[in-house]
């Protein structure tokens, strides 16, 4: 018994000397895994100042409201998208972006993503619009515009395909049925969604 508590000593106590960003990522990873697994509605200040081993005061310091330490927990957990796919078609590009949509969007960031948008009311999720149009909407368009100019310079793509709807319609897609039809995208719907939708509006006319 004496050893044990001899060796949970430091640990607590270094629990208690965290400071700076090593306290703040153990916060908004707390946030993450609270809204990953109890939701939006669910998650209280105190609750994840309890998983990240702090006092409550320790994240009212930073985030005087849940709205903005979700805001920052999502800002920081979103995976980056930074290179588009280049498969030599525009058909496995697209497909390959997709696949990594949907395993961001059914990862722990994902998941507390998805429980913002599912459960806040309109006023509240105003306020997460700027994180979910920067983390995901503008970087998956971007990428989206690269794989189908690049379509267009192969002659696979017909030059007027390359506008802000078409750019839409991948983004558009996934949001709705994520959120209205809670779909989880298994390969043979994004292959439909590929070869139903996008290539009938890429496709260069008499082809």
């Amino acid at each position: 018994m004496v050893t044990s508590r001899w060796t949970a000593a430091p640990a607590q106590t270094a629990s208690l000397r965290r400071r700076g960003a090593v306290l703040e990522r153990a916060i908004l990873d707390a946030a993450l895994e609270q809204l990953s697994t109890v939701g939006w509605k669910g998650l209280t200040m105190e609750g994840v100042a309890a998983a990240a081993q702090t006092g409550k005061a320790a994240v009212y310091r930073r985030w005087p409201s849940k709205e903005d330490l979700v805001a920052d927990a999502l800002q920081a957990g979103l995976p980056s998208f930074e290179e588009a796919p280049d498969t030599g078609g525009v058909r496995e590009d697209l497909l390959t972006l997709c696949r990594r949509a949907r395993e961001a969007m059914f990862s722990r960031p994902g998941f507390a993503l998805r429980a913002v948008i599912h459960e806040c009311d309109p006023d509240q999720a105003e306020r997460f619009h700027g994180v979910i149009i920067g983390g995901v909407v503008e970087p998956t368009v971007k990428l989206l515009r690269e794989i189908i100019t690049r379509g267009v310079d192969r002659g696979e793509v017909r030059s007027d395909a390359a506008n802000g709807y078409v750019f839409d319609v991948i983004p558009a897609m996934m949001m709705y049925r994520s959120k209205l039809c809670m779909s989880e995208w298994s390969d043979r719907e994004l292959e439909e969604m590929i070869d139903q939708l996008m290539l009938p509006l890429l496709r260069p006319y008499g082809a």
